[in-house]
């Protein structure tokens, strides 16, 4: 894979966002992460943020001219504008998998269909909640079903206390396959599931 573009964008100087995730001590003095009813709202907006930066890079023109329209028409209508359909730009997105209601808001917010968000589904499923570290996991699911190929472009969207969003765009510079040290080797075969 060749790295064609990162993006990290921190949102820690809102208080709400700052306090959405947080690292604290319990009551018995156990360290742990916080996760207030803020998480959801606070995720969906630094999302918009965040895409607000990348989608210039990363979208042709022709999704941005309709963005642009979008805007134009929305406002004269009164009306929120339809997000950039980013399916346009990347073969395969893996998404930060840090809950089922996490993976439907970003799902909700780009407008993705289910066939994208297997993957992150698929790992919530089989891993749990690792943090950002599951897009790595995606990116192996992807390799295990062998459906990257060569010149593809993969979007890694991954977030973290903060609030922070951070994107990695990779293009393939050869067609996946299944390496033995890949941790969907034993039970790629069974998935997707259809309850996770």
């Amino acid at each position: 894979m060749q790295l064609l573009y990162s993006l990290r964008t921190h949102h820690g100087s809102n208080d709400r966002a700052y306090r959405a995730a947080f690292q604290e001590e319990d009551d018995e003095g156990n360290t742990g992460i916080s996760l207030t009813k803020d998480l959801i709202p606070v995720a969906g907006k630094n999302l918009y943020d965040h895409i607000k930066k990348l989608g210039p890079v990363v979208l042709p023109l022709s999704e941005l001219l309709s963005y642009c329209y979008s805007k134009v028409t929305s406002s004269l209508a009164g009306t929120k504008p339809k997000a950039p359909d980013f399916t346009t730009a990347f073969e395969h997105v893996c998404i930060h998998t840090g809950g089922k209601a996490v993976i439907e808001q970003v799902e909700r917010v780009l407008r993705l269909r289910d066939e994208v968000t297997e993957p992150a589904k698929m790992c919530l499923h089989r891993f749990g909640n690792t943090s950002s570290s599951l897009v790595w996991y995606e990116l192996a699911y992807f390799e295990g079903k062998k459906r990257i190929r060569k010149g593809d472009r993969l979007w890694m969207l991954a977030f973290g206390t903060g609030f922070k969003v951070g994107s990695l765009v990779w293009k393939s510079l050869r067609d996946s396959s299944m390496d033995d040290d890949n941790p969907w080797s034993d039970c790629i075969d069974s998935y997707p599931v259809t309850s996770w």
